[in-house]
C-alpha cells in the first residue's frame, strides 16, 4: 500500500508540474504572438482630407448648402480624430408660411471622433460610428416684403440686415468608407444633429437656415457623400 501511494504521488505531482509547465509556455506564446501584432501595426497610421459633393449640390439645386472638407487622422486603424470646415450659405426667398426672405454666407466648424467598428480593423473598408460638436457664429439679412398697409391702404416691406446669431450644436455620425484605387476612398455618413443652444438677435424671430446645421429645425437628418484621399 505504501509502494501504490508513493507512486500515486508521484505521478500527481508529475501531472501537476506537466500542466502547469503547459500552461506557462502557453502564455508565453500568447504574448508573444500579442507582442509581434501589436509592434507591427504603429499607433500613427497616417490622415486623410476629404470632401463633401452633397453640399454643393443642394446648392446647385435648392436655395441652401454648403462647402465643406475634413481633415482625419487614423490612430492604429480604430481611432479617427476629425476637424471638418465650411461654409454655409442660404438666399431663401419668400418663405410659404411667413413670406420672408432668409439670406446668409458664414463659416462653420465642427471636431469629433470616428471609431472603427469592424472586426477586422485593418482591412481596406471601414464602418464607423462617431460624434461631432459643431459651432457657427453668422449674420442674417431678414426681409418682408410687400406688406399692405392697413391705413394708407399701400404696400410697404421692414426687415433686418445682419443680424448676428450664433448656435452650438452636437452630431451623431454612422458612416462607411470604402476603397476605389490607391489612396482614393468614397464613403456615405448619415448624421443625426441635435441643437443645444441657440443666440439669435432681437430685432426679428429665428432664422430659417443655420450655416453648418441646415434647415433650423430643433433636430435634423442629414447625409454627406465624401471623397477621401490618404496621405
Amino acid at each position: 500500500m505504501t509502494q501504490r501511494k508513493h507512486i500515486s504521488t508521484f505521478i500527481s505531482r508529475l501531472s501537476v508540474s506537466l500542466l502547469l509547465l503547459f500552461c506557462v509556455t502557453t502564455t508565453q506564446a500568447q504574448l508573444k504572438i500579442f507582442k509581434m501584432e501589436k509592434d507591427s501595426i504603429p499607433l500613427f497610421r497616417g490622415f486623410s482630407v476629404s470632401f463633401d459633393l452633397v453640399g454643393p449640390a443642394k446648392l446647385l439645386l435648392s436655395d441652401h448648402g454648403e462647402y465643406e472638407g475634413a481633415l482625419r487622422i487614423n490612430l492604429h486603424d480604430q481611432w479617427f480624430p476629425v476637424l471638418e470646415l465650411g461654409i454655409g450659405r442660404a438666399n431663401h426667398k419668400k418663405d410659404e408660411v411667413t413670406e420672408l426672405t432668409y439670406k446668409t454666407t458664414a463659416p462653420f466648424f465642427r471636431l469629433g471622433m470616428d471609431w472603427n467598428i469592424l472586426k477586422k480593423k485593418h482591412g481596406p473598408n471601414r464602418l464607423y460610428a462617431g460624434f461631432r460638436y459643431a459651432f457657427t457664429s453668422y449674420k442674417v439679412d431678414i426681409i418682408r416684403e410687400n406688406l399692405p398697409d392697413p391705413v394708407w391702404k399701400s404696400e410697404s416691406g421692414f426687415g433686418v440686415k445682419d443680424m448676428q446669431c450664433s448656435m452650438h450644436w452636437l452630431e451623431a455620425v454612422l458612416g462607411i468608407d470604402a476603397k476605389i484605387y490607391g489612396p482614393f476612398h468614397m464613403g456615405w455618413s448619415v448624421r443625426y444633429k441635435r441643437r443645444l443652444t441657440q443666440k439669435i438677435g432681437e430685432e426679428i424671430g429665428t432664422t430659417w437656415y443655420v450655416p453648418g446645421f441646415g434647415i433650423n429645425d430643433s433636430n435634423n437628418l442629414d447625409a454627406n457623400f465624401n471623397i477621401i484621399i490618404d496621405i
